[in-house]
Order: C-alpha cells, then structure tokens, then sequence
C-alpha cells in the first residue's frame, strides 16, 4: 500500500469497476510488460477493460453507462496505473472526451446522446488528437457542398490500433471570420483514413499513440462540434483542460505510487541507515506533493466551471502533479540503486514512463507564460 494521501478526495466507496481492475491487475501488468519490450498495443488489456465496462465507466446510467462519478473514474485510471501505465494512459485518452461529451450531455442532451448511446452499445474506443492540435489546429478543411473535404496528419493518436472514432479537427480558411479550427468524430475504418507504424518511443510503448493520416475524407456541416478563431483560446479548449488533464495526470500519479511502492519493499530488505531513512523520506514527500496536487485538479474536473481561470488552475496544478511524480520515480531509482535498472524490478520502465509527463500542454514554459499573463491581467491570447 502506497502513501496515505493516496484516496484523498474520492472517499471511502470502492466501485465494483475499481475491485475488477484490482483483479486484473496482475495479467494486465504481464501484458503491459511484454507489450512495453515487444513495442506493442495493449490490446489484450484493452479487452478485458471492455469487458468489465471501463470504456463506459463515467457515462451516466440512464444511457446504460457505468454511472461513475469523475473522482471514481479518476481515481480507477490512478489504480490501472499501478499495473500498466500505458493501458492507463491510453485510456485516460479516450476517457476524456467522454468526459467532455457527458459535459455537453449535461446541458444539451440531444446534441450527443446517440452517440453516447452508441459509444455504450458498441463498446466504442475514441481516439483523441487534441495534443497535436491544440491551440493552432493542423490539417487542412476546403468547402464543399453539404460540408467540407479535410486532409492532415495528426500525431499521438493513442489506442489508435483499436480505434473506432477520431476526435479531430482541420482549418478552414472561412472566407469571412479567416483561419477557423473545425471539430469534428471520423470513423476510423472508412476510406481516406490510415493509422501508420511510427509509435516507437523511449516511453508509454503501448499505448499504440501511432500517427493518423486523413485523405480527402468528407465532414458533412452537421457533424461539426465546434468551430474556433486559429491560435485563441476558445470554450471547447477550456473545457478540454479541465476534464482531460485531471484524469491524464491521476495515471502519472498512480505510475509514481507504484515506484515508491516498489522501492520501499526493497529498502525494507536492507539496514535503514541515515542515507537510506532520507532517501525514501524525499520519495514520500514528493508523492504527498504529487497527490495533494491531482486531488486539487480532481475536484476542479469534477465541479469547477470551465474557463481561463480554471484553465490557469489546472494547468498549475498539472504542473505540480507531473513534476513531483517525476521526482517520485527518479528518487524511487536512487532507493534501489544499481537494481532499479533491471528490467525484471518494473522500475525502470516506470522511470521511462513517468516521462511522458513532461509532454502534454500545456507545458512547461507555456504554463508559466500562462500563469504569468493571468497574475499581471494580460490577455491569455496575447
């Protein structure tokens, strides 16, 4: 059992969701392994999730969802975490535009309810391309009549092997507003469409992030969810922001819980002189950070209104989690020594794994330039 913090915030309701992980966990973990040294998707694990209902989890009930709240799909992507941080991660991914249609469902029931139904019905795994898309949008959409033609080539597409439906977006060059950023589903198994072999990475090898190309497939008008000025913040991105890296960052949280989980059970198996008793002192206090932090950004994902000030806040809060996560690991190897490189310990795909932190948006420099244009009340556009 990792620190105490871990819970913090969810409570004491254990969801049957979270014991059927705890059940898998072992085989997800040898998979997870073997897929990490083969270069290979989870798609084994990804199975067996579906099976007992995780790709569902936080849709509500009423459309036959798991009727999870966000802090216990939080916390379940946190404890998948402990066995398989690519299955997580590439979870979390799919989790979170979930979380964002749930959102609208909220507000706007007819909007997205078929397709939330469908997502249930078919056990449909979505594929974000929000990372690599972002602010400016990539790929390109031309007007045609009854919607448009898009093309482009879109970058961390996680579970992509399995994928049903991408969550994408191109620019339009609208004639009258200018350069205008689309979103808009495709289903991934239709002409125009391919996923390409270039997930080969240092980190998160199973999570099949391959890259996407779109040739000239067509959008028609009614399929677009959102429209946006290229390169401004806009409602749907801070709404992205508050439901996706809240959840994002309780994987990396759960992968550092795990590396100081197994670097106290090999310093238990040595003399605790003064070095040692330091040593995991730091481990523990930068995973009591880390927690704190994601606990934060947890309750703004489930409760906080979107916009520039919770935008700033979790991004704050981001930052926070996944820097003190990577300490955790790095000081997690500094417990073990020389053993933590061995392959068989798990630590050292852990430490390649918590990596990954350091590369979802906003990051680092860009977060601060953020925080810093909110505290002097400059525009966050400028």
């Amino acid at each position: 059992m990792s620190a105490a913090l871990q819970d913090t915030g969810v409570g004491a309701h254990e969801t049957d969701r979270i014991a059927a992980i705890e059940a898998l966990g072992p085989r997800i973990a040898m998979r997870g392994a073997a897929c990490d040294s083969a270069d290979m998707f989870v798609q084994e694990n990804y199975l067996d999730l579906q099976k007992i209902g995780a790709f569902t989890a936080y849709i509500p009930a009423q459309l036959g969802g798991g009727g999870a709240s966000y802090e216990e799909t939080a916390d379940m992507l946190r404890r998948l975490a402990h066995h398989c941080g690519s299955t997580a991660l590439a979870l979390a991914m799919h989790t979170h535009l979930i979380a964002a249609l749930v959102f609208r469902w909220q507000r706007d029931p007819q909007a997205v309810e078929g397709f939330l139904r469908r997502v249930v019905n078919e056990n449909l795994v979505l594929v974000s391309t929000g990372a690599s898309d972002w602010l400016k949008g990539q790929g390109t959409a031309e007007r045609v009549d009854g919607g448009w033609r898009v093309s482009g080539r879109k970058i961390f597409g996680s579970s992509a092997p399995m994928g049903d439906f991408l969550v994408t977006s191109a620019v339009w060059n609208d004639p009258d507003a200018g350069p205008t950023v689309l979103h808009f589903p495709l289903a991934m198994k239709q002409d125009g469409i391919k996923v390409l072999d270039t997930w080969h990475t240092m980190a998160m090898r199973g999570t099949g992030s391959h890259d996407v190309t779109i040739d000239n497939v067509f959008v028609p008008e009614a399929a677009v969810a959102a429209r946006r000025p290229q390169g401004n913040w806009h409602m749907a991105l801070h709404l992205a922001t508050k439901v996706a890296f809240p959840l994002v960052y309780s994987v990396y949280v759960g992968i550092a819980e795990a590396a100081r989980d197994i670097a106290v059970a090999q310093a238990r198996k040595r003399t605790a002189d003064d070095l040692l008793c330091c040593l995991v002192g730091e481990m523990e206090d930068d995973l009591a950070t880390a927690q704190l932090a994601r606990n934060h950004i947890v309750s703004l994902g489930a409760a906080a209104d979107p916009g520039p000030e919770t935008t700033n806040r979790v991004m704050i809060g981001r930052m926070i989690a996944g820097q003190a996560a990577m300490r955790t690991v790095s000081k997690a190897m500094d417990v073990v020594g020389g053993g933590a490189l061995y392959t068989d310990l798990g630590l050292e795909r852990r430490f390649r794994d918590i990596q990954g932190a350091r590369y979802h948006p906003l990051q680092e420099k860009a977060q601060q330039r953020f925080a810093g244009r909110a505290a002097l009340g400059l525009p966050i556009d400028g």
